[in-house]
């Protein structure tokens, strides 16, 4: 049988509700809302940390972010470390399967030479490396705040730097994508289209507002980013039909964690909190172990091999590496990984592969198993303190996380608290024997 290709689209702070065939009301989203009703669309689906860098590592890596070696948002100055080839990533693994390798867009998995996309399984990058980025003029500004490096360009073709001034980022993502699987239409490919849209700053040409004139400023500029990343997936998508590839490609797509509630996407210099994404009505943004930090949208199609569908089940982006290797024909069993496979669940239903799923962010620890979650220390949003020291919920009849069910339900509140820091305490471990050295010099 003929190996699929792979596509995986990556959008940055997008909310579970910012998608049509999410319920969003307010946005335009029509290519994307066409893959969900012609494959599988998620209800249930985790990012396995809510901040970008993590999530990313876990998503390519299959496992949890400090079993990956990334577990907070990463510096963008050029000595920033982060991912290394000692954990494999799946351009790695499909590499070995005879894969042509690319990535476009946002890596933010470090900038020191062993950590760039090139060193760690990928034969194509065309991007920037650090974590935000000017949409036209392509430099890293934040690390003023972070550390007082000066503004840096970044944008790069593998390991050189390139100027392409005036060009919109989103744009420029989607350009070279499509010329990545115009290159390579002839043999098997993963492509790792990571777009930065709706992170901040918040950029977007007038074609793209002028789509939204009834929205009010933070939603409009929200809505344009997305409809931006909505036409580029729209001209992969037509690329792929173009060269004969549709029914051979296994496209799969989410967001990297919840919505930013951050005042810096204003671009006003006031304090005031973001409301441009929309957690769908979750509790808790980006930075948060409620479920609106945590649960994100995701879809997967691959031609006529996988039925349309609507999948409730929990589910988490460390699930992404063995389901993918499996229909590529690799052997998930010869790496260490935290996700397991859900491609028969994919093909004939059934029940989640987890009896548990875990996330940590600083002080914060949570489990989900069944339908009940456990937050220890959660906070809603990222400079809040935390909402209570334990949070017990209920997510088939609360997915809101409202009320706490600590004090009526003890036994089973221990019982996961239990599990919850016996799980941080293996985290703590490996992180201390495998990977706090990586970040003891900056």
């Amino acid at each position: 049988m003929k190996k699929p290709n792979v596509i995986i689209i990556l959008t940055d702070d997008q909310g579970y509700g910012d998608l049509g065939c999410m319920g969003a009301k307010d946005l335009k989203t029509p290519n994307l809302d066409r893959l969900a009703e012609e494959g599988v669309r998620f209800t249930s689906m985790y990012s396995a940390s809510p901040v970008c860098s993590p999530s990313r590592a876990s998503l390519l890596t299959g496992r949890y972010p400090g079993n990956a070696g990334v577990r907070a948002i990463l510096a963008g100055h050029r000595k920033a470390s982060g991912l290394t080839p000692k954990v494999p990533t799946l351009a790695a693994a499909l590499k070995k399967e005879g894969y042509a390798t690319g990535v476009c867009g946002k890596w933010h998995l470090g900038l020191k030479p062993e950590c760039r996309p090139n060193a760690n399984g990928f034969d194509a990058f065309s991007g920037f490396l650090a974590g935000c980025l000017d949409y036209y003029s392509h430099i890293f500004y934040y690390g003023m705040s972070d550390g007082g490096f000066n503004p840096t360009h970044d944008l790069w073709e593998n390991d050189t730097e390139v100027w392409a001034n005036g060009e919109y980022l989103t744009e420029r993502i989607t350009r070279k994508s499509v010329d990545f699987i115009r290159a390579h239409a002839d043999a098997p490919f993963f492509l790792y289209v990571a777009y930065n849209a709706p992170h901040y700053p918040m950029h977007a040409p007038a074609r793209y507002l002028d789509r939204f004139p009834e929205l009010p400023p933070d939603r409009r500029i929200y809505a344009a980013m997305l409809a931006a990343v909505d036409d580029g997936v729209g001209e992969i998508v037509k690329a792929l039909g173009d060269l004969g590839l549709s029914d051979d490609t296994i496209l799969y797509f989410q967001s990297d964690n919840g919505p930013s509630r951050e005042s810096r996407n204003w671009l006003d210099g006031t304090p005031d909190p973001y409301y441009g994404g929309s957690a769908g009505g979750f509790a808790g943004h980006k930075f948060s172990l409620f479920e609106g930090g945590v649960r994100v949208p995701a879809i997967i199609k691959w031609g006529d091999k996988l039925p349309p569908r609507v999948v409730g089940e929990p589910l988490i982006a460390t699930d992404v590496f063995p389901t993918v290797l499996e229909a590529c024909g690799g052997d998930a069993s010869q790496y260490t990984l935290d996700g397991k496979s859900i491609l028969s669940l994919l093909r004939h239903g059934g029940a989640s592969p987890h009896d548990c799923l875990f996330w940590e962010m600083e002080g914060q620890t949570a489990v989900r198993r069944g339908d009940y979650k456990l937050v220890l220390n959660g906070r809603l949003e990222e400079s809040e303190p935390p909402r209570a020291p334990v949070f017990l919920a209920d997510l088939k009849t609360d997915p809101g996380e409202m009320r706490n069910l600590a004090e009526e339900m003890p036994d089973l509140c221990k019982e996961l608290t239990d599990l919850a820091l016996s799980w941080r305490a293996g985290i703590e471990e490996t992180w201390a024997r495998e990977f706090a050295d990586n970040y003891s010099v900056t």
